[in-house]
């Protein structure tokens, strides 16, 4: 019995993969799999990993996920310091709660895309932080 695809409903059928090479890509930072075995679509290329495969891959991505979180936190928090902010002060400034500077540097949280590019803003142009403050 031929699989049918998920993504596309093509009867032109799934084909078998084994012990291939896939690379993840996120925050500019990417990894390598090997070793990933599952079956690809032939109309639309769609991947269907094995349950074994699926779990590495998604163990993978979820790492490179949680290396840019800590990058992030890092960058936030020597941001952050070199304005002279308190945390509870850095989260009054982007309208977060009270300990949300704190989750973000201990990377219990991800800042919002707009805190932190206001905060590379100001880390290039601390003299703005006035005129945020005022």
């Amino acid at each position: 019995m031929m699989r049918k695809c998920a993504q596309c409903d093509s009867r032109k059928g799934m084909v078998r993969f084994k012990d291939e090479t896939f690379t993840i890509e996120h925050a500019g930072m990417t990894a390598k799999v090997e070793g990933l075995s599952g079956w690809r679509c032939e109309a639309c290329s769609e991947i269907e990993f094995d349950p074994a495969s699926a779990r590495r891959y998604a163990a993978a991505g979820d790492a490179l996920v949680m290396r840019d979180r800590e990058r992030q936190s890092k960058e936030i928090r020597r941001i952050r310091r070199k304005l002279g902010l308190s945390q509870v002060a850095a989260a009054r400034l982007t309208g977060g709660g009270h300990n949300a500077f704190s989750r973000y540097e201990r990377g219990e949280a991800a800042p919002l895309p707009a805190v932190i590019n206001l905060f590379r803003l100001l880390d290039k142009h601390p003299e703005l932080l006035a005129d945020l403050v005022a």
